[in-house]
């Protein structure tokens, strides 16, 4: 998962600071502290290529990075701008941590509102401990909470004039489908950004992502490279069938809870029982990816990160619920529409950065519309086979 900066405001106007309330300054303190280490540990790719001390692996991905960079601007037709010409080395496994948070009895996520960004579903914080107070604290306002790390945010190219989003440590290492999709998804949220619509922003972002990956692969990568994203993609389409599938679950329990209210004891004791089926299914699920997966894992880096995000979704499962599974909703309900307004536009053609424009016009369109109307285009472009979102339900 991505997240938006808030970090991003500090640094553009410091003086929002002194104009918040106490608990808002300690905040967006933080943030603007945070966003400039990450600038100043920042230095021009060119820079570590040039320096004897880089690593021939951290070399090699750098030079790729580059190659990224162009594709995304000549063939994608991505914003060509300072954003990931430059490489932090962090002291930390994640750039910031989320807090999300919701209802016992409802997946409608917390929001925070904050000037340029709007109301959004999450928080981020440049310290855990700090992302874990406030998950405290609303937890003692009788919310659920998660709190998860996340490598890489975008600051939406306000601080390009400052250098710009750097590529960082916490994902440098990824497998090469990862590490170019999530630079194709930051720069996405850069060309378009809806003030108050998380969904929205990373429903285009991922959808970017995913669109725009496979043609890199296609003609830049290996058949090993290729072969492990499209498992990827297989692993990722059966986990987000059992989190829809256990969401809608949840969606439909609530709901009949609001037109007959159950008592919180009884209320529970459903939830307990789709968790645990999430769980079970979860498990089962777990063993066909090892199965599937583990002739893929060639090097002892490629087995290392596997099980480390392995071990990160099994923490995930473990600790589900409202919150976490909220959070979900925002990366996943409008991409299907989104990929099919794509296709409809690309009309079986090849992709090319016309057709990408065609394409970022069209989500502008959606982007000015009005909130109601943006989400009534979306669920008439929703496949019927990939089950509406509650929105459209509604």
């Amino acid at each position: 998962m991505s997240v938006v900066s808030l970090a991003a405001i500090a640094a553009a106007s410091a003086a929002i600071v002194t104009l918040a309330g106490c608990s808002s300054t300690a905040y967006y303190w933080q943030g603007f502290k945070g966003q400039m280490q990450i600038m100043q540990a920042a230095r021009p790719i060119d820079d570590w290529l040039a320096d004897s001390s880089t690593s021939p692996a951290l070399q090699q991905r750098l030079r790729a990075a580059q190659q990224m960079r162009r594709f995304a601007s000549e063939q994608l037709a991505l914003p060509d701008n300072a954003s990931y010409t430059r490489y932090a080395m962090l002291q930390r496994k994640y750039a910031v941590w989320n807090v999300v948070a919701a209802p016992p009895d409802s997946l409608q996520m917390h929001r925070w509102c904050f000037p340029i960004t709007g109301c959004i579903s999450y928080r981020g914080y440049f310290a855990q401990a700090d992302a874990q107070k406030q998950a405290d604290e609303l937890q003692a306002q009788g919310l659920e909470t998660s709190v998860y790390g996340v490598p890489a945010y975008s600051t939406l190219g306000y601080l390009n004039w400052l250098g710009g989003d750097p590529l960082l440590s916490s994902f440098i290492g990824w497998q090469e489908g990862d590490f170019a999709g999530l630079i194709f998804h930051e720069l996405a949220h850069q060309l378009i950004y809806v003030k108050d619509d998380t969904a929205f922003n990373e429903s285009f972002a991922m959808t970017v992502e995913r669109i725009a990956t496979p043609l890199w692969l296609q003609t830049h990568a290996g058949e090993a490279a290729r072969q492990r994203w499209q498992q990827a993609q297989k692993r990722r389409a059966l986990w987000q069938q059992l989190t829809r599938d256990t969401r809608m679950h949840l969606q439909d329990v609530y709901q009949q809870n609001t037109d007959q209210p159950l008592d919180k004891q009884a209320l529970e004791a459903i939830k307990k029982e789709i968790f645990t089926d999430f769980q079970s299914r979860y498990a089962q699920l777990r063993a066909q990816w090892l199965s599937a997966d583990t002739p893929l894992l060639t090097s002892d880096t490629l087995r290392q990160q596997y099980f480390e995000r392995l071990a990160q979704t099994d923490d995930w499962v473990a600790h589900a619920n409202n919150a976490s599974f909220g959070a979900l909703a925002a990366y996943d309900d409008w991409v299907p529409a989104m990929t099919h307004w794509w296709q409809q536009l690309q009309n079986g053609q090849p992709a090319s950065p016309e057709g990408w424009k065609r394409f970022y016009a069209q989500m502008r369109e959606l982007a000015a519309m009005k909130p109601e109307q943006r989400q009534q285009q979306l669920c008439a472009h929703q496949p019927a086979d990939t089950g509406a979102p509650a929105a459209c339900k509604l």
